[in-house]
This record gives C-alpha cells, sequence and structure tokens, in this order.
C-alpha cells in the first residue's frame, strides 16, 4: 500500500477572479487560490483520497496563504518549496461574454516556474499510485527538467501518469515549443484529459474523433477523456467511445476551475476501478459525475476551497 493516492506537480497561484465593481466603478477583483494540479487534488480530497502537491510558492503573502489554504483542504505539503527570492506567480482572469476567459499572468519569472530537479522529494513520488502533471511546469528549462524527473521517477515506481494539457499561450515563447511539451506529456501517460480546443490545435482535427484516433494511434495512451464544455464529455477507451451530457446552470458565474474537477472525478473513478477494469457503464457513470462536479464549481468563484462534496454530487446527478 503506497502512502498517496495522487500526487501532483505544478503551479499554485494566486488567480484574482473579477468580482464587481467599486463604487468609483473600478473592477474589483477577488484572490482565489488557483493552479490546475491543486484543483484537482482539492477535488480528490473530497473524494476522500491522500494527495500530496510537489511544487514552489514564494516566501511572501501569497505564498504564506496558498500553503494555509493547502493544509486547510488536507492536501500534504511536504514537497512545498517557498523561495526567498521569487514572487508567488499571480493570474488575473477575466470572464468572456461567451463563457470564455482570459488569462494574464505575472509570472516573468513566478516561483511556481523555478523549482528544480534537486529539490524533489522523491520519496513522495515513489510512494504513489498516481502521479499528475501538466505543460505549465515544463515553460521554462529548470522545472522542465524537475517535472521530468518525477515522471521517470513516479513510472519506475509503477505509478499511472495522469496528464493534462492545460494550454495557456502567453505563458510560452512559442506555441510550436508548448506543442513539443504536449507531447512528452502524451508520450508518458496512461490517462490524458484534455479540452476540445486543445485537441484541434494539437492535432489540427476539427472533428475530435479525428483527433483522438491521432493521438491513439501514435501515443497509445490507454484512456482519453475529452471535456467539451458546454456540449459535456466524451471517454476512449480501447474499442469503446462514451459520450455524457453536460448540466448546464443558469447560476453558473465563471468556469475556472471546471476542466480540473472534471478530471479529478474521472481520477477518482480509475483508482476505484483500476484502468483495466472499465467497461461501458462504469465510464458512463463516471463521465455523468464529472460533468454534475464541474457544474457544480461553475456556480462558485475559485475552485480550490469550493470543491463540492461527495454527497451534494451524487444528489445533484439523481435530482436532474
Amino acid at each position: 500500500m503506497k502512502k498517496f493516492d495522487v500526487a501532483a506537480l505544478g503551479e499554485l497561484l494566486i488567480d484574482f477572479t473579477e468580482n464587481g465593481v467599486s463604487g468609483q466603478g473600478n473592477p474589483v477583483y477577488e484572490a482565489n487560490p488557483g493552479g490546475a494540479p491543486c484543483n484537482v487534488l482539492a477535488m480528490l480530497n473530497k473524494a476522500g483520497r491522500k494527495t500530496a502537491f510537489i511544487g514552489k510558492v514564494g516566501k511572501d503573502i501569497f505564498g504564506k496563504r496558498l500553503k494555509a489554504v493547502l493544509d486547510e483542504v488536507g492536501i500534504d505539503t511536504s514537497n512545498l518549496v517557498m523561495d526567498e527570492e521569487i514572487r508567488t506567480t499571480l493570474a488575473f482572469v477575466e470572464s468572456l461574454p461567451d463563457g470564455d476567459r482570459d488569462f494574464s499572468f505575472y509570472r516573468n519569472p513566478g516561483a511556481d516556474m523555478m523549482l528544480k530537479e534537486e529539490e524533489l522529494q522523491e520519496g513522495i513520488i515513489r510512494d504513489t499510485r498516481m502521479f499528475h502533471f501538466g505543460t505549465l511546469s515544463m515553460t521554462h528549462e529548470e522545472v522542465r527538467r524537475a517535472t521530468r524527473r518525477a515522471v521517470e521517477a513516479a513510472k519506475e515506481s509503477g505509478a499511472l501518469i495522469s496528464f493534462d494539457p492545460n494550454l495557456r499561450p502567453p505563458l510560452w515563447k512559442s506555441l510550436a515549443d508548448a506543442k513539443e511539451q504536449a507531447a512528452y506529456g502524451f508520450s508518458q501517460c496512461h490517462i490524458l484529459k484534455i479540452s476540445d480546443n486543445e485537441i484541434q490545435w494539437f492535432t489540427g482535427e476539427e472533428d475530435f474523433d479525428a483527433g483522438v484516433r491521432k493521438l491513439q494511434e501514435q501515443y497509445h495512451i490507454p484512456l482519453i477523456l475529452l471535456s467539451m464544455g458546454r456540449d459535456g464529455s466524451r471517454a476512449y477507451y480501447r474499442d469503446l467511445w462514451v459520450e455524457a451530457a453536460p448540466f448546464l446552470q443558469e447560476a453558473t458565474i465563471e468556469t475556472t476551475g471546471a476542466g480540473d474537477t472534471f478530471g479529478a472525478c474521472c481520477l477518482h473513478y480509475v483508482l476505484e476501478y483500476g484502468l483495466e477494469n472499465l467497461d461501458r457503464d462504469k465510464l458512463a457513470g463516471m463521465l455523468a459525475f464529472a460533468n454534475a462536479a464541474a457544474s457544480i464549481v461553475t456556480t462558485r468563484k475559485g475552485a480550490l476551497r469550493v470543491m463540492p462534496e461527495m454527497d451534494e454530487v451524487e444528489n445533484f446527478v439523481k435530482n436532474r
């Protein structure tokens, strides 16, 4: 038995999200703890999973608050490094009229991109059933080396590898570089969570099924999870193709963290049933539960601290 169900490496930052206007008519931003890997871990904690985070924040007011939040929600912070010199990364999130989002990052440099290979606690990585990562920890050479070493250690220990490209174009020197690092993630993972626009970008295929086939043929990924926003989600597993409708709500205020919530719920199902023992019914149940949890998160500001309880999601599915 391993100590952790899921360990994740990557960015931990402050998402400044819009929250009305001031009396002078200026936009007001709320400082929400964020970062895709920790959003995933926070939802997994709600599912009763033991999780650990590997990353770096600044030893500043934001970094200290972020560590306190991870401790509060039950994510192990033994390998959260506090940088004495580099500040915590900040992101300002603007909600667009079509429901999409625009990000402005303050990260040149930011602490999350300064994690070094020698700062990894490999004991944590080797003591987890599943290792999760994305591409934001591969935008710069030093943290890229740390990420690749962590993936190697996880695979050596027999862990399942989960990957979410989580493309953020402003953070890359070029999209060609982003595509190269995404390809590395595809080549390493057993479970891929990818969005509709990301699969179109990477494969050049407008048709999602054609794009998934390209990835399957080239990288032989056992389970591909496709999130399609307002159009629901799909799972591709061996020769199975399963689609689930979304849970649309009038109360939706923003979509930050929805994809992370969806992905976390799917990882919970894989931990529960095993990657070798999925069938059509399990996949359908997984997608319905994951879509419902993501829908609930869209009615709340932020993500990391407001993940839904399991019984809340189950009741939401039953009553729709």
